[in-house]
């Protein structure tokens, strides 16, 4: 049974209303299947567009629990990724998320080959790289924002309590 924007707005708390949109995008974006970055993508199209940068967000949530930002262009440097993950934190109005990880990947350009490179072990250049240590401020703010504002999770829920037809039906992309 689809999501239902009675669904969203009967969720009285951010934890009820999170595992309701997890739900959703197991559903929608069945876990199990080998990661592909291109067909993830081109799937993440076809959802609802709140759902697209939803799904388009997780994996910075999860860099940001475990890494910081430039390590997360490390697990992630895929350009279209990136690109598609700065429109979700635009279309979930996560304005000052949105503006550290477009500086973070714009810093990141400057390293894209090594970023992109099989060197062995990651963390012992990232640790000692430029990209390490300017994103490292913006890594602290972010770490600092997320605890007052449950971080991307913490979007996720404000964003579908504002627009819960975004999440629940297939309208214009961005």
């Amino acid at each position: 049974m689809a999501l239902t924007e009675a669904q969203i707005l009967g969720c009285a708390g951010h934890d009820d209303l999170l595992e309701l949109l997890f739900a959703e995008l197991r559903i929608r974006l069945p876990p199990g299947e080998p990661f592909h970055t291109g067909r993830f993508l081109k799937k993440i199209r076809t959802i609802p567009i709140g759902l697209r940068a939803m799904a388009a967000t997780f994996e910075l949530d999860v860099s940001m629990t475990l890494d910081d930002l430039g390590w997360h262009f490390g697990n992630w440097a895929h350009r279209g990724y990136c690109d598609e993950t700065l429109r979700g934190l635009r279309e979930l109005e996560a304005g000052e998320y949105a503006d550290m990880f477009a500086k973070a990947y714009e810093l990141a350009q400057a390293c894209w080959t090594e970023l992109n490179s099989d060197h062995g072990d990651f963390g012992k250049w990232y640790n000692k790289s430029d990209l390490y240590k300017a994103t490292k401020p913006l890594s602290s703010r972010w770490w600092d924002l997320q605890e007052i504002d449950e971080g991307i999770f913490g979007c996720w829920t404000r964003y579908a309590r504002k627009y819960p037809h975004k999440v629940t039906q297939v309208v214009a992309p961005f």
